[in-house]
């Protein structure tokens, strides 16, 4: 029994449940704007279990297929399919486990949902694979976070919207934004191994400029995002409140290096979704 539990923190820390604030409450934005409010509690439920059953798959995908070269990397050869702490196996049936709850919950929602949910699984399991050879992995990546969004209005009103493809695109590029400072840690490592960060690629001036490019561009459709769905009040401070964050990253960057991203680059970056999504429910609820 002690082992299984063990098992249990392993996994969940292997997937980082905490970091699921990252894309949630961009797939209730999504959900919000579609209902103009909060959605229904079913819709919500099912949301919710859509989301977290997701991320789990694709992060633990992630580490399945990226575990001989984490284990090659000093920054990552402490993790858990690297050390034996736990088995391929078990992680291989974590992820068809969620797998198959994230098309469930999909089709939970609607028939839209559940005839996109192989084409979402494809993206974001399918991106762990793409830093080996293109360098838009970052952007892959932030394709995956960007449906999230997209999902959330699909849930409510099964059909699409400019406004929400907007939001989708903004959390793209927020999303490839942070990808790229994030792998700064690794340029070299990634340069020796062959991999295809975009920092190996072009160097670290290059990869930064880019990167705050994609954080600007994420900025300005934030704010195009509210305009387009109406929403005063709060949400434009949200929004000018998350573009400084996003330039507070840049800036702890030049000050602190790359070396180690500190902790504050996911509470930033988490604080961005955190506070557009409860600006939008406050915006819709007035």
């Amino acid at each position: 029994m002690r082992q299984f539990w063990r098992n249990i923190w392993e996994i969940l820390d292997m997937v980082k449940i905490g970091h699921s604030v990252l894309a949630l409450p961009f797939a209730f934005m999504g959900a919000m704007l579609a209902a103009r409010g909060w959605p229904d509690g079913r819709t919500t439920l099912f949301i919710l279990l859509a989301m977290v059953t997701a991320r789990s798959a694709a992060l633990a995908f992630n580490r399945l297929a990226d575990a001989a070269i984490d284990a090659a990397n000093p920054r990552t050869a402490t993790r858990s399919l690297p050390q034996g702490r736990l088995k391929r196996n078990s992680v291989r049936l974590f992820v068809a486990v969620n797998c198959l709850l994230f098309v469930w919950a999909a089709g939970q929602l609607n028939r839209v949902c559940l005839f996109l949910s192989p084409l979402a699984l494809a993206v974001i399991l399918g991106y762990s694979l793409t830093k080996r050879f293109t360098s838009a992995t970052h952007f892959i990546l932030g394709l995956g976070l960007g449906l999230a969004p997209v999902g959330g209005w699909l849930a409510v009103r099964g059909d699409l919207s400019l406004q929400v493809l907007v939001l989708g695109g903004s959390v793209l590029f927020w999303v490839a934004g942070f990808d790229i400072l994030y792998a700064l840690q690794d340029e070299d490592f990634d340069r020796r191994t062959g991999l295809w960060s975009l920092p190996a690629r072009l160097g670290s001036p290059w990869a930064r400029g880019l990167a705050a490019g994609c954080h600007l561009l994420a900025a300005a459709g934030f704010f195009l995002t509210g305009w387009m769905a109406g929403l005063h009040g709060v949400y434009p401070v949200a929004a000018l409140l998350g573009a400084g964050l996003l330039a507070g990253q840049h800036i702890i960057l030049t000050l602190r290096g790359a070396t180690r991203l500190p902790p504050a680059f996911f509470t930033l970056n988490g604080l961005v979704g955190l506070g557009l999504g409860l600006a939008t429910w406050l915006s819709l609820g007035r």
